[in-house]
């Protein structure tokens, strides 16, 4: 075979190879607000792990072809597309789990199977509900580009809020169960090198649906009739996004008058204003429907709900919406620069031990 051959194939080769590039940045997280700030406060009294799950996480993450590592004091990531596991490591006690995509998979199928039984056992005891239609299921998902910008670490951001809502309708009782997420985003047009980022997202994507396609879809389309048509428009939606979210806040809870939450740029959460551990309880469980739909939302109300309480002094809240919890998330440090391989690996001296499987009831 003449050299001018083996050039060529050695071209093909290489330009069917895909090229990669090291990113690294950091990210921080913080819950910021909500009914669930005073809920932590409340068990932060008792316990100092759940005093410490109020403050902010900074992660440091890495992306090297088809590997990504999440790294922060307390815990450590990797996913690995190539070998199909996600790794996760415990610096504090010097141990770490290995799981497959398969192994997943199974959990899924093991989780849906256990469902299913307990479903079967409820309904000797619940006749009248033999023969009851599913829930109604309406999604409502809406992506506004505003003219508002901020400056986020550094870099001229400009904003994008999405709102989602998911509502469940009981064909018979006429109860509903309603939830709703806000994220008001902070794009900037482009980060040198955050590509490698968004393309390992799509491949683990496409892993993740190769994985899960069989076992997750068809039960999501049984259990909520109306899913595939809310994930199409959510899609549709997404696509109106341009640009990385430097900045994001997060709100995620309840609305009674079909409006979406507010997005926290147009609506800061005053803390006295936010309503208390007990309101949240009275108000989830003021529902039956919750419980039909597995916990959807934890938000339950009537078509027509009492009216409040107009006795008590203390400051009441918006009573058209519910802000369960708000996240903020910020990214900064982005960085192209090498990254040592060692970082992708398990430190010497870690034990492995078995991941944990879920809890059987």
């Amino acid at each position: 075979m003449s050299s001018r051959i083996w050039i060529a194939l050695g071209l093909c080769t290489l330009l069917a190879t895909p090229s990669f590039a090291d990113f690294t940045y950091n990210e921080t997280t913080q819950i910021t607000g909500g009914s669930i700030v005073s809920m932590m406060k409340f068990v932060g009294a008792f316990s100092k792990d759940a005093k410490k799950s109020m403050d902010p996480i900074t992660s440091t993450v890495l992306v090297q072809g088809n590997r990504m590592a999440r790294i922060n004091p307390d815990h450590t990531e990797i996913i690995d597309l190539d070998k199909e596991t996600i790794t996760n490591i415990d610096p504090k006690k010097k141990q770490y789990t290995v799981m497959t995509f398969e192994q997943m998979k199974q959990q899924m199928a093991e989780a849906t199977k256990k469902a299913k039984e307990q479903q079967a056992k409820a309904k000797p005891s619940q006749p009248q509900a033999n023969d009851a239609p599913p829930p109604k299921m309406t999604f409502k998902v809406n992506v506004r580009n505003t003219a508002a910008t901020k400056n986020v670490a550094g870099l001229d951001a400009k904003e994008s809020i999405l709102n989602m809502e998911m509502e469940a309708t009981d064909q018979q009782s006429g109860q509903t169960g309603n939830l709703a997420i806000t994220n008001d985003m902070w794009m900037v047009p482009e980060i040198p090198g955050y590509g490698e980022v968004r393309e390992f997202n799509k491949r683990f994507a496409v892993k993740m649906g190769t994985v899960f396609g069989d076992t997750f879809k068809p039960t999501m389309a049984a259990m909520q009739p109306g899913s595939t048509e809310g994930m199409a428009e959510m899609a549709k939606e997404m696509s109106k996004l341009k640009g990385v979210p430097v900045m994001q806040v997060m709100r995620m809870g309840s609305t009674t008058n079909g409006q979406p939450l507010p997005a926290a740029s147009e609506a800061p959460l005053p803390a006295s204003n936010s309503p208390s551990a007990g309101d949240v309880a009275k108000q989830s469980a003021s529902s039956a429907l919750t419980s039909k739909l597995g916990g959807f939302g934890g938000f339950g109300k009537k078509k027509d709900p009492p009216p409040p309480d107009q006795s008590k002094s203390t400051p009441a809240a918006d009573p058209t919406q519910a802000v369960l919890m708000e996240s903020t998330t910020q990214m900064a440090s982005f960085s192209s620069a090498s990254i040592n391989a060692s970082q992708f690996s398990v430190p010497a001296g870690y034990a492995q031990v078995a991941p944990e499987t879920p809890a059987a009831h």
